[in-house]
């Protein structure tokens, strides 16, 4: 059986020493302010985006990986591991063009290869646990039919849910989705956003401030999975409090099997703005 090797984007939010330890395979996207060209979570940590955010005069921008950079990295998997198998997780294709250059990329290769690039139909760590589950499974030997299935199967089992502190940023980086209803319509009102089976940013509830919120993230979770063994992500861009403070209500309410943290990246940063915290949950197996 081949070795099956797994890439992603930086889109994906996976905290790099597990990125690492797992030896998942990373394509950045680019964050610009102004001049200045950045490698998504390479060049720029989270830290340093959100505090450049709150100086910029203008709102950043973001762009994919060309496939030159796709096609790059599967031939030096290759060279590095000859007959593997790669599996190449990527942002929603709704959101961006990476999922395409992906593709492009593999039609790119001078040779024969055994590749399937994944539209995980999310963002952040929604891609993450998808990248992070494949990458385990490669690691324990599973073939890459069985390791697509499994990540499929998780696909449609997670959720997510997110609070942003203003729809500002989603909207004028064309990014809102099914969310643009709740635009302007009361002050204070904090949408309750999650991403839809099709890939794109939907809004579940809209409720009149914060408290409430989280008070309605967490009867969402609770109906979701009722006393089912979980797994929860926390992840945040500038308001670590506020996720952790989530987090901390959504174990009281569920039996939380394991915790992970990480941030929200500069590019998805850059499209939900300061003050977003989110949590991704999945049902724990076997």
């Amino acid at each position: 059986m081949s070795k099956v090797r797994i890439v992603t984007d930086s889109t994906s939010d996976i905290p790099p020493e597990m990125r690492d330890q797992l030896g998942i395979d990373l394509v950045p996207l680019k964050v610009i302010f102004g001049e200045e060209t950045y490698l998504d979570g390479i060049t720029l940590s989270p830290e340093q985006f959100y505090e450049k955010l709150q100086r910029a005069q203008s709102l950043p921008t973001t762009s994919q990986p060309s496939p030159i950079e796709f096609m790059e990295t599967y031939a030096r998997i290759l060279n590095e591991d000859p007959g593997a198998s790669i599996i190449s997780i990527h942002l929603s294709a709704k959101f961006s063009g990476t999922f395409q250059s992906a593709m492009i990329g593999q039609s790119m290769l001078e040779r024969d290869a055994d590749i399937s690039v994944y539209d995980s139909k999310s963002a952040t760590y929604g891609i993450g646990l998808l990248v992070v589950h494949a990458a385990k499974l490669a690691q324990a030997g599973k073939s890459k039919a069985e390791i697509l299935d499994e990540i499929e199967q998780l696909n449609q089992d997670k959720k997510l849910y997110f609070i942003v502190d203003t729809l500002e940023y989603l909207q004028k980086g064309g990014r809102i989705g099914k969310a643009s209803a709740v635009i302007g319509s009361i002050l204070n009102i904090k949408p309750i956003l999650s991403i839809d089976n099709e890939g794109e940013v939907t809004a579940i509830d809209k409720v009149r401030g914060q408290k409430k919120a989280v008070a309605r993230i967490l009867e969402l979770v609770e109906r979701d999975f009722g006393r089912d063994p979980v797994e929860l992500t926390i992840a945040w861009t500038n308001v670590k409090d506020l996720a952790l403070e989530l987090g901390r209500l959504v174990q009281e309410k569920l039996d939380v099997r394991a915790v992970h943290h990480t941030w929200i990246g500069p590019v998805i940063g850059a499209h939900v703005g300061p003050g977003a915290a989110a949590i991704f949950i999945n049902r724990v197996r076997g």
